[in-house]
């Protein structure tokens, strides 16, 4: 062969001189996100974002649980495209996914809360503002607008949940979404060690994380200082001493409060069984988030996809559920339709794009997930999401 004719048969791919997209292309899946992460941020911050409470038990079994079904595909539909759009809480999305609340988002990237809302929006997909924001309501709201929904710690304090409440409807958030398994701050191991505080301080360790980390530490640097943006006079305190804001007694005489007081749609998130949805339900609330916290709470939790069938039972087919805590990868999307649920909502995963690529990253995880549950739906044989969740026990098979 001549070296003409070898030339033809090799192309060479061209260089990427942006290092974040050269980081993101090479990135495949959610794993490579989060191995990508891991190499640019500073320990104790990736293990925030990748860490669990005690064991880290619930942690591992939440992606065990949703790997553990098998798919039973239907031979030769004769289909050419499929429709992934849902619905969810009266409104129509391109994909059944959320993004989750996270707290402080900014310490990962500069690009934090907004970015992460900005990436919802062009996606068409709603994003959740946590009570422990580096992002004030108002700010995020000015700043984007994808499907707004605010998600609220109940406080010890019933005039702060009130003004936060008050606040994210005067912004225009569509969806409150009470949180209901953190009446005390689960210990989660991997914080403690590390001593993380917020906003970060300078110490020995952290010292030695510049030096190793310099261009996560350049970032921080250069952007707003972080806090926690919707309070006031919270300086210098521990990840594990956030729960003492928190109220140990809160009841379902908060939910009543809250649902007399907020003029949108009002969610649970939190592993809620089923009689707690049936009562749920009752007092009015629109929809369920079944979460164990990413295993970041109650270790040894329920795996929340194993709770979606029960619930939906419970509560009957017009509760719009979300299942999230071990979504990683677009046929897990897949799986919790077929079990019954709306909808899926990812906290880690976009994380991980975000800490590999800031708001990019954010997109990247987001796009892979959508392919994903594309090309699963398609080999599924199923012509759209709404036809997972029709016919999705015939789908599935337990080992």
């Amino acid at each position: 062969m001549r070296p003409s004719e070898i030339r033809q048969l090799i192309r060479m791919k061209p260089v990427e001189l942006d290092a974040t997209r050269r980081r993101l292309a090479a990135c495949h899946d959610i794993n490579d996100l989060r191995a990508m992460g891991r190499r640019l941020i500073p320990r104790p911050v990736f293990d925030y974002v990748d860490g669990g409470s005690d064991e880290e038990l619930s942690l591992a079994a939440n992606v065990r649980a949703f790997r553990r079904w098998r798919f039973q595909p239907r031979a030769l539909p004769e289909i050419m495209t499929v429709d992934t759009s849902a619905r969810l809480l009266d409104r129509d999305l391109p994909l059944p996914l959320a993004l989750a609340p996270t707290g402080y988002t900014r310490m990962m990237h500069p690009a934090g809360e907004i970015g992460a809302a900005r990436a919802a929006e062009r996606h068409g997909l709603p994003y959740a503002l946590s009570t422990m924001a580096t992002t004030t309501i108002e700010a995020l709201a000015d700043s984007a607008r994808p499907d707004l929904w605010f998600q609220l710690y109940i406080q010890r304090d019933s005039g702060m949940n009130k003004d936060l409440v008050d606040r994210a409807a005067a912004a225009g958030y569509r969806v409150l979404m009470v949180t209901v398994d953190t009446v005390v701050t689960g210990h989660r191991t991997r914080d403690t060690r590390n001593g993380l505080v917020i906003p970060p301080e300078l110490t020995i360790g952290s010292l030695a994380s510049i030096a190793a980390k310099p261009s996560y530490w350049v970032r921080m640097l250069r952007s707003d200082p972080i806090d926690f943006a919707n309070f006031t006079g919270q300086r210098g305190v521990t990840i594990h001493r956030t729960g003492e804001l928190f109220n140990p007694a809160a009841s379902w005489d908060d939910i009543v409060m809250l649902r007399d007081r907020w003029p949108g749609k009002l969610m649970l998130k939190g592993p809620i069984s089923p009689s707690d949805a049936r009562r749920a339900v009752s007092l009015g609330v629109d929809g369920l988030q079944l979460s164990n916290h990413g295993g970041r709470q109650l270790d040894r939790a329920v795996a929340p996809v194993d709770l979606i069938a029960s619930v939906r039972e419970a509560v009957g087919p017009e509760v719009s559920l979300v299942v999230d805590s071990g979504v990683r990868h677009g046929s897990d999307i897949a799986v919790a339709l077929a079990l019954g649920a709306d909808a899926c909502s990812i906290g880690r995963a976009y994380l991980y794009g975000l800490m590999a690529g800031g708001e990019p990253g954010i997109d990247k995880a987001i796009d892979i997930l959508t392919d994903q549950f594309k090309r699963t739906l398609h080999l599924l044989g199923m012509r759209s999401a709404a036809e997972v969740r029709a016919h999705g026990r015939e789908l599935l098979v337990s080992p």
